[in-house]
């Protein structure tokens, strides 16, 4: 089955790159393992290694073995680096920026992104969104909620909207209009990268 081209970054090889690219070029004084790009990026094994073997091979990576471990990081001397980074920080960049913003933060149960960059995610053609929709599943206050969408609009240059869901509203028989809606949508989850189309 052909797959379709990624909606975020048409030009990019598929979203599986352009995940992998988000998690490196993000971050480029961090080396990552093949296997935690994949837990992070929701990839396979395979689709990972293809993906990191033609970055390496086009220079935009770098790798080293550590043990039976194959590490990889960005090559920040590429001559694309600067732009590569921000048009990806711009397509595939939620992700990392959202689960960095709230890796320590209390009180999240659930971290979705929903809305038209979902859609474009999961493959949804559309126009390009023009915001980050979140949905907090838990009881972080909302005075932290206001300072992290604050923060990641401005590290991804775009509006990001967090609306706070508790639990028991998530989970309950009689769904809201709100959550029936939601859950009849695509979604990602921050913390996984998994699409829920």
């Amino acid at each position: 089955m052909k797959s379709l081209p990624p909606q975020l970054t048409p030009f990019v090889r598929s979203d599986a790159v352009g995940a992998i690219l988000a998690e490196t070029l993000g971050h480029p004084d961090r080396e990552i393992s093949l296997a935690e790009l994949g837990r992070q990026t929701d990839a396979s094994s395979p689709v990972v290694h293809r993906g990191v073997g033609r970055l390496v091979d086009s220079e935009v990576l770098r790798d080293r073995h550590d043990g039976r471990n194959r590490l990889v990081s960005a090559n920040s001397e590429h001559p694309l680096f600067g732009l590569m980074r921000d048009l990806v920080a711009a397509t595939y960049g939620p992700i990392p920026v959202l689960r960095d913003l709230f890796e320590d933060v209390g009180g999240v149960e659930r971290l979705l992104i929903y809305g038209s960059w979902a859609s474009r995610r999961t493959g949804e053609s559309g126009a390009f969104p023009n915001d980050i929709d979140v949905l907090v599943v838990g009881d972080t206050s909302r005075k932290m909620l206001t300072r992290i969408a604050k923060d990641a609009s401005s590290r991804l240059d775009v509006p990001v909207n967090i609306t706070r869901l508790a639990v028991e509203d998530w989970v309950a028989e009689e769904e809201s209009p709100f959550v029936e809606t939601l859950r009849s949508r695509p979604t990602v989850d921050v913390m996984s990268g998994e699409v829920d189309v």
